[in-house]
């Protein structure tokens, strides 16, 4: 599985198309995503104060057979390795949501059945 963190306005925005897309996809050509234990990093150095973000949990190989291609790439500044995901995702390949609230330090909890 691999993570992303939504935040509110796209996440509905999915509910409504049936696809998950953010700024991202259209500003570099692919949509951010992290594996589990590069969440909370990725939470506190993105996405401090946003209460109504969610975390995607997404099926690899759903995303695959959807024709959504993973790759994961090298981004140094964080020095990991990071998947990005080359088209939206389609409803079918989201596995769990979690409600996923970041506080103004940047900190949030994974959900117990991730930890």
């Amino acid at each position: 599985m691999i993570y992303r963190i939504a935040q509110p306005a796209d996440w509905q925005q999915a509910q409504e198309t049936g696809f998950f897309a953010s700024a991202d996809l259209v500003a570099e050509g692919f949509i951010h995503a992290s594996e589990l234990g590069q969440v909370l990093e990725t939470a506190r150095l993105y996405y401090r104060a946003s209460p109504g973000t969610v975390l995607l949990e997404l099926d690899e190989a759903v995303l695959d057979a959807a024709g959504v291609r993973v790759e994961r790439e090298w981004a140094a500044g964080r020095q990991a390795w990071f998947p990005h995901l080359f088209g939206a995702i389609p409803l079918m390949a989201v596995r769990r949501t979690w409600p996923f609230p970041v506080d103004a330090a940047g900190a949030a909890r994974l959900p117990l059945v991730l930890k």
